[in-house]
């Protein structure tokens, strides 16, 4: 049976994708991620994965969707009856849940910033805007109302549907997104002083980089690009036969990393310009950048700009996690979508509130020295991410029908068997190495048999 929901476009296919995968990734996660890891060289290996890993196993997703044009579940089943393999639909499902669960946590502080911007007369300073970072994750009331209602906006859209609803927004906010970036970046890089940002962006500190960067970078890559879980599965499903694959798997990629060489650029050069540190860590947006903000002319205007945008982002991400798991109910149809959403997104809600109360009311609480929202990150970012990116390298290289994927990839192009080639490789032999190794050697498992 067709799918009932399908992208009108391929435009509007790409740039739900890319919304997809550019979101807290590229904006939160990448700069202070950089910022701990020797700037230009963490990028380097950022890009690096995302090119020879990331990408493949986008390509991979998209083949997986669109061959059957089925949501993730389904699709496993209609490629390997019979066997377990529907499994990794499941867990991409579960990860997805997961990550929104603590991802609109940060949507909510971000809510919480935009409407202090609107409404505050003048800046706060570094010290004030850290009180009220503190003052916005410790008030369990009013976080969690700005998570609920960040959820709200997230199931509203995904209620509406593919081209009504998540379609129909994307093609809003990611060309909106591209313009703010191009506006924040020309007044940061216009600031005195902020050249050493941009040498600390893009210059390599080799010395600052060890095996958990590695992690981080490949952790990065696939958080960045929505792989492992199954997402761009679903994305793709809605796809129609007749366009290519390439195209548009290289133009998230492409997109993806583009947006988060505009994020460092936006933000580093503002940092060193006004002497503050780029190890902030996770406050850097909500701390740093601020106070930078605050000191510069207009500065209030800027801020609310970088807001709308850090919202655009975190909301077309979200919009995926959440379709994934709406989809493995509708199966593509458009019957009873809306109460499906809502009912998901409560769900997801009471799960997310452990991670918002982390900072408050369960502040006391920790799981192996992390905070229940720290926690909840590492399990997505380091563990179930790599594992449900190892799983589908698995899947498609080794369980699919290799002309099955070479059909789907050069679509009748003989020019491209050269590109399938390259890419069947990669999946087969490459990835999954990787991926084992890199995991491997940051967990201290390698240890054991030193």
């Amino acid at each position: 049976m067709m799918q009932n929901e399908q992208w009108s476009s391929k435009l509007g296919f790409i740039l739900a994708s890319a919304g997809s995968a550019i979101g807290l990734g590229a904006i939160w996660k990448l700069p202070y991620v950089t910022g701990e890891s020797g700037g230009g060289a963490f990028i380097l290996l950022f890009i690096l994965f995302s090119l020879f890993i990331g990408f493949p196993l986008l390509l991979a997703e998209f083949v997986i969707g669109r061959s059957t044009g089925k949501e993730a579940i389904t699709a496993y089943k209609t490629i390997a009856p019979k066997t377990k393999w529907h499994w990794v639909g499941y867990l991409g499902v579960f990860t997805s849940f997961l990550l929104l669960s603590f991802y609109s946590v940060i949507g909510g502080w971000v809510i919480q910033y935009l409407f202090y911007g609107v409404t505050s007369d003048k800046g706060v300073g570094m010290s004030g805007y850290e009180s009220l970072f503190n003052e916005t994750v410790s008030n369990p009331y009013i976080s969690l109302g700005a998570q609920a209602l960040f959820l709200i906006i997230t199931i509203f859209v995904v209620a509406k549907g593919v081209q009504q609803g998540i379609e129909k927004v994307s093609k809003f906010m990611m060309p909106a997104l591209f313009i703010l970036f191009i506006i924040i970046i020309i007044r940061s890089v216009t600031l005195e002083g902020a050249s050493e940002g941009i040498k600390f962006f893009l210059q390599p500190n080799f010395s600052l980089l060890n095996s958990e960067s590695l992690l981080y970078a490949m952790g990065q890559s696939f958080f960045s690009l929505s792989v492992g879980i199954s997402v761009m599965v679903t994305y793709s499903s809605y796809l129609s036969k007749k366009e290519s694959l390439l195209q548009p798997a290289l133009s998230v990629v492409a997109m993806n990393l583009f947006i988060s060489i505009l994020a460092g650029l936006a933000i580093f050069p503002a940092v060193f310009s006004l002497g503050f540190e780029p190890t902030a860590g996770p406050g850097l947006l909500f701390i740093v950048l601020p106070a930078v903000f605050d000191q510069i002319i207009f500065g209030k205007v800027f801020l609310l700009l970088f807001l709308a945008l850090f919202l655009f982002a975190t909301l077309t991400s979200a919009f995926s996690m959440l379709e994934i798991a709406v989809a493995s109910v509708t199966k593509g149809a458009t019957k009873n979508r809306g109460k499906i959403a809502w009912l998901f997104g409560l769900a997801i809600f009471i799960v997310g509130i452990p991670s918002n109360l982390s900072y408050s009311l369960l502040s006391d609480i920790t799981i192996f020295g992390k905070s229940i929202f720290d926690s909840a990150d590492f399990l997505v970012s380091n563990i179930l991410l790599p594992f449900g990116a190892l799983l589908i390298a698995l899947f498609v290289s080794y369980r699919m029908k290799k002309d099955l994927l070479k059909s789907e990839i050069i679509m009748n192009s003989t020019a491209l068997t050269g590109v399938f080639n390259v890419w069947f490789f990669l999946m087969r032999y490459i990835v999954p190495i990787i991926i084992v190794i890199v995991f491997l050697d940051s967990s201290g498992l390698f240890n054991l048999f030193k």
